[in-house]
């Protein structure tokens, strides 16, 4: 892995079950603010194993193309949806 994808990894191991954070949240975490889309691309190299479905659209909404896998998982978790969008009391400060 690179040390890109490594800080990625780190941060996304360390969302707490049942919470979220958004891919420009990540990208600051990790430290290049502003680097959402290539939290993204940091999330297709990181290991089997991390929590990836802790990660949504900063509005809080999914990306069609993984919502239904997402979605099952994060209520799975005990996140409730409002209108399709993650509730803001289960984003992670």
């Amino acid at each position: 892995m690179t040390p890109w994808v490594t800080r990625v990894s780190e941060v996304v191991r360390g969302i707490p079950r049942g919470r979220t954070l958004g891919y420009s949240q990540v990208a600051l975490r990790a430290g290049k603010p502003g680097a959402a889309r290539a939290v993204v691309r940091a999330l297709h190299a990181i290991p089997k194993g991390a929590p990836w479905w802790r990660v949504t659209r900063t509005d809080r909404t999914l990306a069609s193309q993984i919502a239904t896998e997402q979605k099952r998982r994060l209520v799975a978790e005990g996140v409730r949806f409002e209108k399709n969008r993650v509730p803001i009391s289960s984003r992670w400060v």
